[in-house]
């Protein structure tokens, strides 16, 4: 089986890139190699990858018609479709720009699934299109009408899409809804990533609100299980959270982050930043249930996990 993966040299897409080629597939990754963070960093991501004989790179924009159509004609039988302008907080600055790349390059990949007849279409979806859902914990039949940042509402616009072109076309599509995914390779730019760096100078880390704000943060090992259990099975259309069902507060992870680097924070506490929602927290039961997810990772082990990568990428 051969799979297109986009967003191949990001932080999910490298790890599921790895998993798939130990796994038996043949990996066409697909990624432009975005300014948004350090080419460099994306380049190394995949640096294992380019040694395996089953893994082939494109350098493309996911908006190229022509580049996506070349791609998607080479014998692919799975689309992953993980590309993305993330970030919900850059969205507010430039909600045109993540329109144009989150909607259109989704539409790209889609039609492009449908004169090929792929088999099987993976999108990654976000816990963010729950916005500030007053009902705990969030589940896949919840109202996702009320998205609060330019980003959830691309995300939700594309979950809207890909229902559509299943409905028309009959394609299989399972669209993931990520929690707050971190581990080893996660973007500069999150908060495990940047606070852990932040604490192992000795500077400050931007705290927002009072830190009582709770994110369900799931390691990327549980992720990929889950991303791997939805292409063995994706058939018809389907929607599942992917998370970790076990949310912590800012100041949790703080201390968590403590504990793990070996050395205390300095805080500096700023105002709440508009799109931030004040809680996720994935209920988990549908995949369970239909795809055997079981996030096994206490978010202790995984930020053990994440140090040791991080001291051992400097």
């Amino acid at each position: 089986m051969k799979v297109l993966i986009t967003g191949a040299a990001g932080f999910i897409g490298s790890h599921l890139s790895r998993r798939l080629l130990a796994d038996g597939f043949n990996v066409v990754g697909v990624d432009n190699f975005d300014e948004f963070y350090d080419p460099k960093i994306k380049h190394r991501n995949i640096e294992s990858c380019l040694k395996n004989k089953n893994f082939r790179l494109i350098e493309a924009d996911i908006r190229d018609i022509a580049a996506m159509d070349k791609a998607v004609s080479d014998k692919i039988d799975i689309i992953a479709h993980l590309a993305a302008r993330a970030g919900v907080r850059p969205s507010i600055d430039q909600p045109l720009l993540y329109a144009d790349v989150n909607i259109n390059g989704t539409m790209v990949l889609l039609d492009a699934a449908k004169k090929y007849k792929i088999q099987k279409f993976i999108f990654a979806s976000s816990s963010s299109v729950y916005g500030n859902n007053k009902k705990i914990p969030f589940s896949e039949a919840d109202n996702v009408d009320f998205p609060i940042s330019p980003y959830a509402a691309t995300k939700k616009a594309c979950e809207l899409i890909c229902h559509t072109y299943h409905h028309l076309y009959k394609i299989p599509i399972t669209c993931m809804r990520f929690f707050t995914v971190y581990g080893p390779c996660q973007r500069p730019d999150l908060a495990i990533h940047k606070f852990a760096k932040l604490i192992e100078q000795g500077k400050p880390i931007p705290v927002y609100g009072d830190g009582s704000m709770m994110r369900d943060f799931t390691y990327i090992d549980d992720i990929i299980d889950g991303v791997a259990a939805a292409i063995q099975k994706c058939d018809g259309f389907h929607i599942y959270n992917l998370g970790e069902s076990m949310p912590i507060s800012v100041n949790d992870l703080i201390a968590e982050l403590e504990k793990a680097l070996g050395k205390k924070a300095v805080r500096q506490n700023i105002p709440l930043q508009p799109g931030d929602v004040e809680k996720t927290f994935a209920d988990i039961t549908m995949a369970a249930n239909e795809l055997g997810y079981n996030p096994t990772t206490t978010i202790q082990a995984g930020l053990a996990e994440f140090v040791r990568w991080l001291r051992q990428d400097k």
